[in-house]
């Protein structure tokens, strides 16, 4: 699993990456009240806002730890979007994205460095 300064994860299965927000993001928030995925279809570059997600606090765009296309969204999280606080890092992902430059992973923190990287903030 790798981390965005932005507090998104990815976890790479082959050329598909699963994306979603962090449990420190989710914390962040508080309790998610909606969620909107990505089309499948839809091309995304790193970086780019390619979901929303709000809760009782605030709305927030995330963002793309990845360029590629997007092969499925969440659609699970329409009707809960709680999923994202139970289990950010797990069934309350976002998209899965085919991935077209695997090498942006590099780039990215991996846990530790992630753990690290919130004691700063």
């Amino acid at each position: 699993m790798h981390f965005t300064k932005d507090h998104e994860w990815v976890r790479l299965d082959g050329d598909v990456a699963t994306v979603g927000i962090t449990k420190h993001a989710a914390d962040q928030l508080g309790d998610v009240v909606f969620v909107e995925t990505p089309e499948a279809g839809r091309a995304v570059s790193q970086k780019d806002g390619f979901a929303v997600v709000e809760s009782v606090k605030a709305a927030s765009d995330v963002y793309a730890p990845v360029s590629g296309e997007v092969i499925e969204g969440n659609a699970a999280l329409a009707s809960a979007p709680e999923t994202v606080n139970a289990d950010p890092e797990g069934e309350g992902w976002f998209a899965r994205i085919k991935v077209s430059d695997a090498s942006q992973l590099d780039g990215l923190m991996d846990r530790a460095a992630y753990d690290q990287f919130l004691t700063t903030l």
